[in-house]
């Protein structure tokens, strides 16, 4: 569907962050583009772990680091007493280290500016902030289309081996709105933008010569009343689908984790990660030690 194969293709990976999107949900609403991911490969659910607060900062932070909250030291939306310098995002990891070319594009701030302790996103190649007119659901929409557009033409015009694309509207429209059919309607407008981001990276002049995984993935749940920060499920359940050339079709037969997403972005550009880094996530298609290959 959107991965080229073949062993002597550039690998390159977008992983999109669609903020606070319940799973329960999402069979309430026509999400084409992310079903075409999913039918690709999968779409599985994860439960915050207790040690976890469902907030988007600890969330996002486990996601793009790989290691829980014990080592990157993120709480809360504030990222004061961080370990980030230590456990830094996959983006400028991979930047810093190897010399790779990564982008990262959204509108929260603590993501990617230096304020409420942040950013997450410490030195990424490339980085777009664009910033909401105001704490509304028309006003994020208006970014994330901002954000969209803004990404678009850097993955046809520019060659970022790996990329990272927040999208805020759903969040703050759960927040404003409860989770009736304002968010429903926030939901289907996110998975519109996925396929633009798809169709851009399906467009590229160079293509045929690349392989690409996509993973799509959102940070916690919200209350049916709108908001989120507690243990009901609806608050601790999240997701992720991803498709590509390492992905086998179907759900993985173990528990995934928020780690295993920055775990799964090195494995496919085929980065060993390096021991020293101590993650705490596995990629995809490798089972826990715990597991059996039949996952009994």
């Amino acid at each position: 569907m959107i991965t080229p194969t073949g062993t002597d293709l550039r690998r390159r990976v977008l992983v999109v962050g669609i903020d606070g999107v319940r799973l329960d949900l999402l069979t309430a609403v026509a999400t084409p583009h992310l079903d075409a991911v999913a039918a690709a490969g999968f779409l599985g659910a994860i439960e915050i772990d207790e040690a976890t607060p469902t907030m988007s900062g600890p969330c996002w932070a486990t996601i793009v680091t790989g290691v829980g909250v014990a080592k990157h030291g993120v709480y809360g939306n504030h990222f004061a007493g961080h370990r980030l310098d230590v456990f830094p995002d996959f983006t400028t990891r991979l930047a810093r280290q190897d010399g790779r070319k990564t982008f990262v594009a959204g509108g929260w701030e603590p993501l990617l500016l230096a304020r409420d302790g942040g950013p997450l996103f410490a030195a990424p190649s490339r980085l777009s902030y664009i910033a909401p007119r105001a704490d509304t659901s028309e006003d994020w929409l208006a970014c994330d289309e901002q954000v969209t557009a803004e990404a678009v033409h850097v993955l046809t015009t520019d060659d970022p081996e790996v990329s990272f694309v927040y999208l805020g509207s759903v969040d703050e429209t759960g927040h404003l709105h409860g989770c009736g059919d304002a968010y429903l309607r926030a939901i289907e407008a996110a998975d519109a933008l996925l396929g633009r981001l798809l169709t851009a990276v399906r467009s590229r002049s160079t293509y045929a010569e690349e392989s690409w995984t996509v993973i799509v993935v959102t940070d916690h749940g919200h209350r049916d009343s709108g908001g989120h920060g507690g243990r009901t499920a609806q608050e601790r359940t999240a997701w992720v689908a991803c498709c590509g050339p390492d992905i086998t079709t179907g759900p993985p037969a173990r528990q995934l984790r928020f780690e295993d997403v920055a775990a799964q972005v090195y494995a496919s550009l085929d980065r060993r990660a390096d021991s020293h880094w101590t993650l705490d996530g596995l990629p995809f298609s490798e089972p826990s030690a715990h597991l059996s290959p039949a996952g009994h």
